[in-house]
């Protein structure tokens, strides 16, 4: 696939996906699909560790596409997410100017204000053309970002432009590939909801899991990878503060198998659980009877 040619179907979407590794649900398919051929942002909700953020990862490599993250956090603000001026070398500029006598307000204003005096950030960069085509705009954990900065990005993602007060208006030729991922720590806002195509992205079925693993754990046996997916799909009905998600569950066989495990055991999966669960009160609550149960699921041949 050229870095100029996106995916004539679902079916081919599908396709370029697994080429990647990512073995994708048909639903997600279709609406990433969708995003591509109707030019709208895909907007992704789920559980951290699902696969969200991978998507743009995969799109950005299978269509050759520059892969631009604004990673989102609070009191992200334009000057870090859009663009600042370098006001040091504009300062220098300015002291040259005096000194070569140039006196012309209106014209030296002009000047520390070009292009070249602009630090431009990822939403800004994702707005300039680029000879492989447009770029992928990853806008990764919204949910963290101040509802303030969310409005910030209505008119960016209505009209793919950005008005900065001393420059003017830039505007994308041709509109970035964007993909918003959310945690749904908080809910985002209708206004931006309506721009996108959304999808919310579950944790997979264990036959899906249960591929995902050995995709992407060539080594793993076929015994072990089927306890750690039973294992995990367990776990999930448990009470946790975090469940485990398919990132996690890759590390844990991927640990797995470089500890050369043959199956589970209560001593193998004790010293690894910090692979999968990262809070201690649920690594304290995988202990004892509750160990035994899940253990006794995942590793019964029936």
């Amino acid at each position: 696939m050229t870095s100029a040619t996106l995916p004539a179907s679902v079916d081919a979407m599908l396709e370029l996906l697994t080429s990647r590794g990512y073995l994708a649900e048909r639903s997600l398919a279709t609406v990433t699909y969708l995003s591509l051929r109707m030019g709208r942002p895909l907007f992704l909700e789920g559980e951290a560790g699902v696969g969200k953020t991978e998507i743009a990862k995969v799109l950005s490599a299978a269509l050759g596409r520059k892969l631009i993250r604004l990673q989102c956090y609070e009191g992200l603000d334009v000057s870090s997410a859009v663009y600042e001026w370098n006001s040091a070398a504009q300062m220098i500029a300015i002291r040259m100017a005096e000194a070569a006598g140039d006196t012309d307000r209106e014209q030296l204003s002009s000047d520390i204000f070009a292009d070249r005096y602009m630090i431009k950030r990822p939403l800004l960069q994702a707005l300039e053309p680029d000879v492989a085509g447009p770029p992928v705009l990853l806008i990764d954990e919204l949910d963290r970002a101040d509802e303030a900065f969310e409005a910030y990005l209505l008119e960016i993602l209505s009209d793919f432009q950005v008005t900065i007060p001393e420059f003017g208006t830039v505007k994308a030729p041709h509109p970035p590939i964007v993909i918003i991922t959310s945690n749904r720590t908080r809910e985002i806002h209708d206004a931006l909801k309506r721009r996108c195509l959304y999808h919310w992205v579950d944790y997979p079925a264990a036959e899906r899991e249960l591929a995902i693993v050995k995709t992407r754990v060539p080594g793993i046996s076929v015994k072990l990878s089927q306890q750690v997916v039973r294992f995990v799909q367990a776990l999930r009905n448990q009470d946790f503060y975090k469940s485990p998600g398919v990132a996690e569950t890759i590390d844990w066989a991927t640990a797995l198998s470089e500890l050369d495990a043959r199956s589970l055991t209560p001593q193998v999966v004790g010293d690894t659980l910090g692979a999968l669960l990262k809070y201690q009160d649920d690594i304290t609550r995988m202990q004892g009877d509750t160990l035994q149960k899940v253990l006794k699921e995942a590793t019964s041949e029936n």
